[in-house]
């Protein structure tokens, strides 16, 4: 299984090299914001971003003074990263890793975050294990996931279903987005557990729009652009991306398209040393 998993690493690298996802980051940092703020993160503490993408959570950590990791298994978004925290005018240290094998001491964090990331990991429990391990007691794990009813949950089903079928293994990423197995993974290790339903908005002109932008900027969909376009199956999918924009669609002008997440603050029990 070891051959299959690395296979599949490899696609993931792939995938998020695709496309432009520093601008499509850029439009969801209400998030990073929000979760940065509910786990109490401050001055001097010890902070990990597990696949932090291109930095969102990571850089609003160290604008309030902790010392920061950013941990992602595409180079390509660690090196936009790192830029975009240059920018920002804040330190944090960028890493290339597995979520399902942090590089990191057992207790080194005092929190340890991740939005919309951890849960690409194929592996749940490997991945859960992972976070709780690095965790300090008395340490917060927060985690912001789409749940599987809303649209990038179903966003990311459908990609799903139109590519290869993921090995046994493997268990789908909009699972996360639900607090029973949340509370399956981290709840069973110990982990007191909260939870808070959010939504943040991506507005666009058009669902035209719309649906230009995550081709053009999300990985996953150009992607499946690259691969289906010669079997004559891209055209089918991209009209149905855009169906599922309408129906989720809010605005009387234009798309407004609702992106609901779930936010899991956990507290590992003992005290930190």
């Amino acid at each position: 299984m070891d051959e299959t998993i690395e296979k599949l690493k490899q696609g993931h690298r792939r995938t998020w090299e695709a496309g432009n996802y520093g601008t499509f980051a850029e439009r969801v940092v209400d998030m990073a914001d929000r979760l940065v703020e509910m786990v109490g993160v401050g001055p001097g503490m010890e902070v990990l971003d597990v696949a932090t993408g291109t930095g969102n959570v990571a850089i609003r950590a160290a604008a309030k003074g902790a010392r920061v990791i950013g941990l992602d298994l595409t180079p390509k978004l660690l090196a936009e990263a790192a830029r975009r925290a240059a920018d920002a005018g804040v330190d944090a240290e960028w890493v290339e890793g597995d979520a399902e094998e942090l590089p990191f001491e057992d207790g080194r964090f005092d929190r340890v975050l991740s939005t919309f990331g951890v849960m690409l990991a194929p592996r749940h429990e490997v991945a859960a294990a992972e976070l709780v391990r690095v965790c300090r007691p008395g340490g917060v794990i927060g985690l912001c996931n789409p749940t599987p009813e809303g649209w990038a949950g179903r966003f990311i089903m459908l990609l799903a279903g139109s590519l290869s079928p993921q090995p046994s293994f493997g268990a789908p990423p909009p699972l996360w987005g639900t607090e029973p197995h949340i509370e399956q993974l981290l709840g069973q290790a110990g982990i007191k557990l909260e939870f808070e339903r959010h939504t943040m908005v991506l507005p666009f002109p058009s669902v035209e729009d719309g649906v230009a932008f995550f081709e053009t900027n999300f990985g996953p969909l150009e992607m499946a652009k690259h691969r289906l376009a010669s079997e004559g199956r891209w055209e089918p999918l991209r009209a149905s991306v855009a169906d599922l924009m309408r129906s989720f669609n809010d605005a009387q002008d234009g798309l407004r398209l609702p992106i609901e997440y779930l936010v899991a603050i956990g507290h590992k029990g003992g005290r930190a040393s």
